[in-house]
């Protein structure tokens, strides 16, 4: 199976362009899997609610998800593509899973970051996983990343492949997927984009190095910071299925999940101070 990453960078607010520049690196690609970035057609750097209210799109009615659904077709492969998804009066920061045969799938951003907080709703969904014949797939978006629960989830949940779109500008998460695909023993896909966006007076700088991570905490692939491409590597997903990491030891089958109810659980010390959208 080949999986992959497309990296570029959209330019804010001008979603036939973005469209058009994620369709042409697709076109030369060979793979049965890619992984664009998120918000990969609208940009990030949002400045009103009303502003990314304007750009977000109906799933699968919407534009993009019709036009990631013909390219998906003509090439013969999956996508996993980031977008603001509007439902009714709300938005969400969503990422859609696009096959040779149309749509399959939405995924709501669990863990929202910083000002998305303004921006979106916190996904309402959990965490999918997805068989798509050739293996099984889950999907988070960047921050996600950040809370072990998210992959390891997915990972209970039969995920062989984590697709993760993101828009990474601390400089923590293509060392930290080492652990995480290590910890789970999946394969993982993190498409970042690139370059830096100016706009309401805020400026923020994308750490680019997309990174395809193997079950051993190998990294097969990295894109450089500021390169627009596609990165595509072969791999053999049914070594996902193997947890055992010797004769005594069995990855999931070790783990005491009486111990752990804890984690589940909000600390005293943060009740009631979880930021919320005004």
């Amino acid at each position: 199976m080949k999986i992959g990453y497309v990296q570029f960078n959209p330019t804010f607010g001008r979603v036939e362009r973005n469209l058009d520049r994620a369709e042409a690196l697709i076109e030369g690609a060979q793979a049965d899997l890619l992984v664009l970035p998120e918000l990969f057609n609208t940009g990030y750097l949002i400045t009103s609610r009303e502003e990314i209210g304007a750009l977000a799109e109906e799933v699968p009615g919407g534009r993009t998800a019709r036009r990631l659904a013909a390219v998906a077709k003509r090439r013969n492969v999956h996508l996993v593509a980031g977008m603001a998804e509007r439902s009714g009066a709300k938005l969400y920061n969503s990422a859609i899973l696009v096959s040779p045969r149309g749509f399959v799938a939405v995924y709501r951003k669990v863990h929202l970051f910083f000002e998305e907080k303004l921006w979106f709703e916190p996904g309402d969904g959990g965490f999918p996983v997805l068989d798509i014949g050739i293996c099984k797939v889950g999907v988070m978006v960047c921050f996600d990343w950040f809370f072990p629960e998210s992959m390891r989830a997915l990972s209970l949940n039969g995920a062989q492949v984590v697709c993760h779109p993101a828009n990474l500008v601390l400089p923590y998460c293509q060392t930290a997927m080492v652990t995480r695909c290590l910890e789970n023993r999946v394969f993982a896909v993190t498409a970042n984009r690139t370059g830096t966006e100016d706009r309401g007076g805020k400026s923020l700088h994308y750490t680019g190095k997309s990174q395809i991570t193997d079950t051993a905490g190998n990294v097969l692939s990295r894109a450089g910071e500021d390169e627009e491409c596609v990165g595509i590597v072969d791999i053999e997903p049914e070594k996902a299925l193997d947890k055992q990491l010797n004769p005594y030891n069995n990855l999931f089958g070790d783990r005491r999940p009486s111990f752990y109810r804890d984690i589940c659980g909000v600390p005293p010390s943060v009740e009631g101070t979880t930021t919320k959208r005004d």
